[in-house]
């Protein structure tokens, strides 16, 4: 799915948007984990401050 959203962004109005990839740590286990946004170009800074 991710290969569509990407190919998508790269056409039309696409390009006003980012896709964001942010990691996180679990504090229980200590594993890792990722979570994908698609966001506005002006919101990027926010999302990956965790403010969205």
């Amino acid at each position: 799915m991710a290969k569509k959203v990407v190919a998508t962004l790269k056409t039309g109005k696409g390009k006003e948007f980012s896709k964001v990839i942010t990691m996180t740590k679990s504090p229980r286990t200590g594993a890792y984990s990722f979570k994908e946004q698609i966001v506005p170009n002006d919101n990027v800074k926010d999302a990956i401050a965790g403010k969205l």
